[in-house]
């Protein structure tokens, strides 16, 4: 396995890497490459850091500008984008080793580094330019502090240290930011609080994940907690010791005017359940109570932002 940023623009050699569409009708070929391409994006994950961007510009905002709100989640979306593109580049190796990414484009080698690193780059550099220019400075600011963070920072030391997962919760919480920042010019409490609460919620959500997929994450050699700790216990404890410190976190948009009393009790009630969701668990720490807490986790943070927005209506 490959380490170190060299990794990270290395070329590949074409004769060893022959393409994988000898053979292939050239339109059926060409699909099939625009989809490696849009794939490099991970756009499913991608869709909560553009929703939770909308969220920020909207709450953040005296009043929406609808030009101004679309051309702030574009340009969160690129940024976003380059910056699971290069995460591939430089995971490709482990990628190859896990079964739930040995199909991405890099891990499979249907696309080369070099064309995946220009795709990503670009994507990125558009994204922050977009953001520069068409709303201000200090978003595409927090912009670029995202892509550095996940790429520079959290990426290599998910290899090295269980740590990572506290400093990958950084790029993670900063989209709300960015679209807060996009719409108000400036970084008030508001846009603390919403930090706040999706750093601290992405800790019990990722527990569920590392536990759903530790045999992979070993395999890739990882060093997360349910494989330096296989009984689960270190596991569960960091998600409920986050699931309780979620509660009052989650309610400081209601101490701050920014929603009402419906808002601070769906947020009181869904960190309840939260926090039951990470003691089942503890209890019985099995794939079945991983997944419900996985599944608690992603319906956790959608209601929360309805119940912000409606709020404000």
């Amino acid at each position: 396995m490959k380490k170190g940023s060299g990794a990270f623009f290395g070329a590949i050699d074409a004769k060893r890497h022959p393409t994988p569409f000898s053979g292939v009708a050239p339109a059926a070929a060409g699909g099939r490459r625009t989809a490696d391409f849009f794939s490099l994006t991970k756009p499913r994950l991608n869709f909560l850091v553009v929703v939770t961007a909308a969220v920020g510009y909207y709450l953040g905002a005296a009043s929406v500008d609808l030009l101004k709100w679309a051309e702030a989640i574009v340009g969160t979306a690129l940024v976003a984008g380059g910056a699971a593109g290069l995460n591939q580049v430089y995971e490709r190796d482990t990628d190859s080793l896990m079964w739930r990414t040995r199909s991405r484009p890099l891990a499979a080698q249907r696309l080369s580094v070099n064309e995946a690193t220009a795709f990503s780059l670009a994507l990125s550099t558009a994204g922050l330019a977009m953001l520069a220019t068409r709303t201000n400075i200090l978003a595409a600011a927090l912009a670029l502090l995202t892509l550095i963070s996940y790429n520079i920072i959290y990426t290599p030391m998910k290899r090295r240290s269980q740590l990572a997962t506290l400093v990958g919760a950084v790029p993670g919480a900063l989209p709300p930011m960015i679209g807060w920042a996009a719409a108000s010019g400036a970084l008030t409490p508001g846009a603390w609080a919403l930090f706040a609460i999706v750093f601290v919620w992405q800790i019990p959500h990722f527990m569920a994940i590392a536990w759903l997929y530790r045999q992979d994450f070993e395999r890739a050699g990882f060093p997360l907690l349910p494989v330096v700790n296989p009984d689960g216990k270190s596991t569960a404890r960091q998600a409920i010791l986050f699931s309780v410190l979620l509660i009052p976190v989650s309610l400081a948009p209601f101490f701050l005017h920014m929603a009402g009393g419906v808002y601070a009790a769906g947020a009181m009630l869904g960190g309840l359940a939260l926090l039951a969701a990470s003691l089942s668990f503890m209890a019985d720490r099995t794939n079945e109570r991983a997944r419900r807490l996985f599944l608690g986790s992603i319906t956790y943070l959608p209601l929360l932002w309805i119940l912000m927005i409606a709020d404000r209506l």
